[in-house]
């Protein structure tokens, strides 16, 4: 049909008024999509990203652990120890003499006297463990008079690296007392400096201080999703408490809390050492007690040691320290009613800290007979596929009693080269 001018106007008009509006429409859609897209790629790139930071830590089959002892570092408390103090205990590590022929000292770091609270100097540690498969760092924690103590290596070095995503950490609540021990001047008194006890309140605050500043961090070891709390001395934790039904009661508290944070529950790991409380069939301490109890009485989900000389005496040659030190662990598989977790010791030789001479471990000490243990350690692991792949190593840095696989000048990267060559290119 033709149309007449007016009605050809009018109906060009609307023609492309739909135009224009279908268009409008068509250009929102488009937008929309648009930034929805980019929203979903920005949410899997962090997705991603957080994978990738998971995979980075899990991509061993073993998880290596290894003690950090946070001395070597500024900390107005601890320079009273020392007559500058402005390093720490390098301080002492560095004026170490030697005390009969052929002893083995002072032991000198390669890396130079890095203080533990440099970020810049915790990212080389990271890298060089995590490039040797070591990626956990147990941090020893400490608590005196009713605050933190020598918290700076983890709060300020580690935490502030910028590789900081490439490793695991846990805490080991060290809560011996301290004593003039740390004091060369004074460490013939062994006098008691600060108590390590706490009661009930302060304990609270320790569990408040630990849920909140550290479990919810990224790169906090967790078994099952479970973080891990590792406490030193159990004798403390239960004289400080007031017996062990108030223990179990605190005990019981600090799972409440943690599952009040969002996690399934805590992982409780005991220190085992030949002095552990020890609990008999009637529920108290006594000398007819057993550690298997004690494990079953607070609950505890693992156990691990912190060193060899916890276990046998440290005197003389690594062979004979180290065999007396793991003899037991077949034993603890079968009879501990939670997993045993097997540690190995670099040495030992704390001559550092005593004007007097003290033993110390000399012969056959050297990566070669370190790494028979780490295979050791391995071998265990690999027989109990039911349980965390954890090995706990003493230490990363132990300079003062002689246990360290950083670097030294005498054997260089040869230790942390015996870890690798064990569970990472052997695996």
């Amino acid at each position: 049909m033709s149309l007449t001018k007016p009605q050809h106007i009018k109906a060009f008009n609307i023609n492309n008024l739909k135009k224009f509006f279908l268009n409008l429409i068509m250009l929102t859609v488009t937008i929309f999509t648009i930034a929805s897209c980019s929203n979903k790629e920005s949410t899997t790139d962090i997705k991603q990203t957080t994978a990738v930071s998971k995979a980075a830590k899990s991509a061993n089959k073993y998880d290596v652990a290894a003690f950090y002892w946070p001395s070597q570092h500024y900390d107005e408390r601890w320079a009273k120890f020392f007559k500058d103090g402005s390093l720490g205990e390098w301080e002492s590590i560095r004026e170490t003499k030697p005390k009969w022929e052929g002893h083995w000292q002072p032991r000198k770091p390669q890396w130079g006297y890095q203080v533990g609270n440099d970020p810049k100097a915790m990212e080389q540690k990271i890298e060089a463990a995590t490039d040797h498969g070591v990626n956990v760092m147990i941090f020893d924690w400490y608590w005196y008079e009713n605050k933190p103590f020598l918290e700076g290596a983890l709060n300020d070095g580690f935490l502030k690296a910028k590789n900081v995503d490439k490793m695991n950490f846990y805490i080991m609540w060290a809560n011996h007392d301290a004593k003039t021990a740390w004091d060369l001047r004074r460490s013939h008194k062994d006098e008691v400096v600060w108590p390590g006890s706490v009661d009930f309140p302060t304990f609270k605050t320790v569990v408040a201080r630990v849920i909140k500043k550290y479990f919810s961090h990224p790169s906090y070891y967790k078994i099952d999703g479970k973080p891990v709390f590792s406490i030193y001395d159990l004798n403390n934790l239960v004289k400080g408490l007031d017996g062990l039904d108030k223990t179990k009661e605190a005990i019981a508290y600090f799972r409440d809390e943690v599952k009040k944070a969002g996690f399934p529950d805590l992982h409780l790991q005991m220190i085992y050492w030949r002095k552990t409380l020890k609990i008999d069939e009637s529920g108290f301490a006594s000398s007819k007690g057993t550690a298997t109890n004690t494990i079953s009485a607070l609950g505890m989900d693992s156990v691990t040691n912190y060193t060899f000389t916890h276990l046998a005496r440290p005197c003389g040659d690594y062979i004979k320290w180290a065999d007396a030190a793991t003899a037991d662990w077949p034993k603890w598989s079968k009879e501990f009613p939670a997993p045993y977790f097997p540690q190995v010791s670099v040495g030992w030789d704390n001559n550092t800290r005593f004007v007097e001479k003290r033993c110390a471990i000399e012969e056959n000490l050297n990566p070669e007979t370190f790494k028979i243990y780490l295979e050791k350690a391995k071998a265990y692991v690999d027989a109990h596929p039911d349980q965390a792949p954890l090995i706990t190593i003493n230490a990363w840095n132990e300079w003062v009693e002689g246990s360290y696989l950083e670097p030294d000048e005498r054997f260089g990267m040869r230790y942390l080269e015996a870890v690798k060559e064990v569970f990472v290119e052997a695996k």
